[in-house]
């Protein structure tokens, strides 16, 4: 918990300004601001589209994620990117990636569903109303894409994984999958009741950790997966579960994870 809870405060002290540093962003990156009444704030939201995009006339599955600073531009991540770009060309994977900037100091508020009596937080309620009812629609309406529940992911890591798997639980018609990376599962014990009471999720859904995250994240992800078992049939087959030996709560684990996340996932 405390290598998460570093990664947290670094995270937030990187976001104003501390470790800028020459663009890595693809020529296939956008970005643009939109106004959520949801959160009373603008979000700056970065778009990828796949190679091919402008000369294609087919549609796409979108993968939301969550803290887009650190997803393609080293000049914004906080301790390296995730190269999400660079790996999606690299396998010419035809997707498309809105990457929301988190909060700065919002962020811990924006990626909590519940409140912590320390660290405080717990606006996540609004943040997913946002994507759902406002971000959504924009990008349906101003991309080629396929708008299902089956085409449609959620990601993220630390907090971006707990809110992405809170996310899947509470719109599990709107999100049919999601990859969990190091989830902040010990932000509040309320998501394991969350999750018990939690009835025909049929979400797809990925986690990642590492063995090396702090005493609590693997214990936390386990408990996590037998809670959704319990819930719906393993023989399913609609988690899976990938603890990285020597593992830690960082870009580098997420980075090399992420391919594999999304193939397993489907899109």
């Amino acid at each position: 918990m405390i290598q998460q809870f570093n990664y947290i405060i670094l995270f937030f002290l990187t976001s104003i300004g501390l470790l800028a540093q020459q663009s890595t962003a693809s020529k296939q990156l956008s970005t643009f601001n939109i106004h959520s009444a949801e959160l009373n704030c603008d979000k700056k939201i970065r778009a990828y589209l796949p190679k091919g995009y402008a000369n294609s006339t087919k549609k796409f599955s979108v993968l939301y994620m969550h803290d887009a600073q650190n997803l393609f531009d080293t000049k914004t991540a906080y301790a390296g990117e995730w190269n999400v770009d660079k790996k999606l060309d690299s396998i010419n994977a035809q997707i498309i990636v809105i990457g929301i900037e988190h909060g700065n100091e919002k962020r811990i508020d924006e990626l909590t569903p519940f409140k912590n009596e320390k660290y405080g937080g717990g606006n996540a309620d609004n943040y997913l109303q946002f994507i759902v009812e406002t971000l959504k629609p924009k990008i349906d309406s101003t991309y080629r894409t396929k708008t299902k529940a089956r085409n449609t992911i959620l990601m993220g890591s630390s907090l971006g994984g707990l809110v992405s798997y809170y996310g899947a639980l509470k719109y599990p018609t709107i999100f049919g999958k999601a990859g969990v990376f190091s989830p902040s599962f010990w932000f509040s014990k309320e998501i394991f009741d969350y999750t018990e009471k939690s009835k025909k999720i049929n979400t797809k859904i990925y986690f990642l950790c590492g063995d090396n995250e702090g005493e609590s994240m693997v214990a936390d992800l386990n408990k996590m997966e037998r809670l959704l078992d319990k819930n719906r049939c393993y023989c399913l087959h609609l988690n899976e579960k990938r603890i990285v030996k020597g593992g830690q709560h960082n870009e580098k684990l997420w980075r090399d994870g992420f391919i594999k996340a999304l193939l397993w996932l489907g899109y």
